[in-house]
């Protein structure tokens, strides 16, 4: 049990998450992911999660292991092609994960995405979080349009939404809502649209 770690995501709060993603970052955010999937036949999503809640944390989940679970959740890999990827930054430990779907990542690999994934966290590391998402957003982007390039109108198959931790994790999709479970277990939570 990492005692250093279960103190950091007990001692996050709602007003981090949002001072690292106002509402302004995470609409260009949206815009951003809109923008990308118009080059390519790929889907992407975004998430931001504050804190884990108390039970993986004490059970010791990884950040990895808390973004395959999202993408499950979320249904990323339910795409045309298995094209999906998700962006998944666990705040608290400052960690980014990329999961992409079986088809994408077949032909790109571990060692590209992790790559985006570093170059992100560097970014974070300086307080750069809009700047750090959009061009891990642009780096996905490449991929994409190199092995899935856009083929006419294509069908959007994901919401282009980011999420901020989120009920939807809890079967409410559309109702996304960044908080901290400390907070939450007291009912009090941050609203975030999506």
């Amino acid at each position: 049990m990492n005692i250093r770690r279960i103190t950091k995501h007990l001692l996050l709060t709602h007003w981090q998450v949002n001072r690292a993603f106002p509402r302004q970052t995470l609409i260009a955010i949206g815009q951003a992911i809109k923008a990308s999937e118009t080059a390519h036949a790929g889907e992407i999503r975004f998430v931001v999660e504050g804190a884990l809640h108390s039970t993986p944390l004490l059970k010791g989940q990884s950040a990895r292991d808390r973004a395959i679970e999202v993408f499950s959740q979320l249904r990323i890999w339910d795409t045309e092609h298995n094209n999906g990827v998700l962006i998944y930054l666990l705040l608290a430990d400052r960690d980014v994960e990329i999961v992409a779907d079986r088809g994408i990542h077949a032909k790109v690999g571990s060692r590209d995405w992790e790559n985006i994934c570093r170059k992100m966290e560097t970014a974070f590391k300086q307080a750069n979080y809009e700047s750090g998402v959009i061009s891990g957003i642009q780096a996905v982007t490449q991929h994409l349009t190199k092995h899935f390039p856009a083929s006419g109108a294509g069908q959007n198959e994901l919401p282009n939404r980011w999420c901020c931790s989120s009920t939807m994790l809890e079967g409410k999709e559309d109702d996304c809502r960044a908080y901290v479970p400390w907070r939450h277990w007291h009912g009090d939570r941050f609203e975030v649209p999506c």
